[in-house]
C-alpha cells in the first residue's frame, strides 16, 4: 500500500474519534431530593436557630470519578426558607432580612472545580440580597449504593460567612440587639450521576436578502 493511501485511511480513521463531542465525557448529577439539604445555622445571644431552604435547582456536570473542572450552579428560592416557625419564617423573607420580594433568588455559580487532598473545592459567586461575593465551599465527597442498589455520591459542606457582608438583617432592630454575625452554611448534596445531554445548536438568524 502505498504510503499517501495508508495516510488517508488512517486519518479518515481517526477523523470521528477525534470530532467526539466534549460532552460526550460529561455526567450530569441527579439530586435526591429525600435526602439532599441545603441549610444554615445562626445564632442569637440564647439559643442556635436551625433552618433550611425547601426548594432550590441543581446544576452540576462533571467526570463523577474527580469533579475537576466541574461546572455547578445551585439557585435557592428565597421564600422557601424554614426553621420551623411560621412567625420567624416571615420575618426572615421581608426587607428586615433576606427582602425576598426583591430578591427571590439566591444562586452560586462555580467558576473552578478542583480536589486537593481527597476533599473537593468549590470557587464561585453567591449572589445573595443583591451582593455578589466570591467564596471557596470544601465538600467531602463520598460514594456507595443506595437502598436499591444504584450508585449514589453525596458531598457535604460547611461554610462559615458573615451575613452583614451581604447587608442581611442590617437594619434590624431585632438583628442589632441579638443576632449574632456568623452564619455556617451546612450543605448536603445527595444523588446520582447520568449522561449529559447535549445542549441543542442555537438557532442562526436569518439574514436578510439584499
Amino acid at each position: 500500500m502505498r504510503p499517501l493511501i495508508r495516510f488517508a485511511l488512517l486519518a479518515a480513521l481517526a477523523f470521528p474519534a477525534l470530532s467526539v463531542p466534549a460532552w460526550a465525557q460529561q455526567m450530569a448529577f441527579q439530586p435526591d431530593t429525600n435526602h439532599t439539604v441545603l441549610g444554615f445555622k445562626a445564632a442569637t445571644l440564647l439559643f442556635k436557630v436551625d433552618g433550611t431552604f425547601r426548594r432550590w435547582r441543581t446544576e452540576i456536570t462533571g467526570d463523577p470519578k474527580t469533579l475537576e473542572g466541574a461546572s455547578v450552579k445551585v439557585t435557592i428560592y428565597t421564600n422557601s426558607i424554614s426553621t420551623k416557625n411560621k412567625q420567624r419564617d416571615e420575618h426572615l423573607v421581608s426587607d428586615d432580612f433576606f427582602d425576598a420580594a426583591k430578591n427571590p433568588r439566591i444562586t452560586f455559580t462555580s467558576s473552578k472545580v478542583v480536589k486537593e487532598n481527597g476533599k473537593i473545592l468549590v470557587t464561585g459567586l453567591l449572589d445573595m440580597h443583591g451582593v455578589k461575593k466570591e467564596l471557596t465551599i470544601p465538600f467531602e465527597p463520598a460514594f456507595g449504593k443506595n437502598g436499591n442498589g444504584d450508585d449514589t455520591w453525596s458531598f457535604e459542606g460547611t461554610l462559615k460567612i458573615n451575613r452583614k457582608d451581604f447587608g442581611i438583617g442590617a437594619d434590624s432592630v431585632a438583628a442589632k440587639i441579638s443576632l449574632k454575625d456568623e452564619v455556617e452554611l451546612n450543605l448536603l448534596l445527595v444523588g446520582f450521576f447520568s449522561e449529559a445531554k447535549p445542549e441543542a445548536p442555537k438557532a442562526q438568524p436569518k439574514k436578510k436578502a439584499a
